[in-house]
């Protein structure tokens, strides 16, 4: 399987990196590995391994909710903005399926966006520029100013 990372983004972008992701259960631990290494140099004051928790869940999301009838990828993609760290997750799925869930204490799953929702500054979906649904998380003051 072929992935791809890309670590330069153009001079007028503020993203800084992105990587592009087979919808298969390996591409979970490939995410939090690439993203922790390629977001080591930029030295950002957040948590990592909050960021880190946050990729799974909504990579997990988009690999279990992403529909299409042609082949298809998750792309993750991580930009500064201003002081803030956002992360955008993208598949070819449904934004109007992406919800907020309360599960019960016995159900097995249903919390990736309330963990989302609990750590992140914001966070947010909708449809997504790429075609399908993006799901982004933003990190207040991952940066000083």
């Amino acid at each position: 399987m072929a992935y791809t990372i890309d670590r330069y983004p153009s001079e007028d972008s503020p993203r800084l990196g992105a990587m592009t992701l087979h919808p298969v259960a390996e591409s979970v631990p490939r995410a939090r590995r690439w993203f922790r290494k390629f977001i080591a140099p930029y030295n950002p004051a957040c948590s990592i391994d909050d960021c880190l928790l946050m990729v799974s869940e909504l990579v997990t999301n988009a690999i279990a909710y992403g529909r299409s009838e042609d082949p298809w990828h998750v792309r993750v993609e991580w930009f500064r903005e201003g002081t803030s760290l956002r992360v955008e997750v993208h598949n070819p799925g449904f934004p109007a399926n992406v919800r907020l869930r309360h599960p019960d204490a016995a159900d097995a799953h249903g919390r990736g966006l309330l963990l989302v929702d609990a750590i992140a500054e914001s966070w947010h979906s909708g449809p997504s520029r790429c075609g399908g649904t993006v799901v982004s998380f933003v990190m207040a003051d991952a940066w000083p100013a």
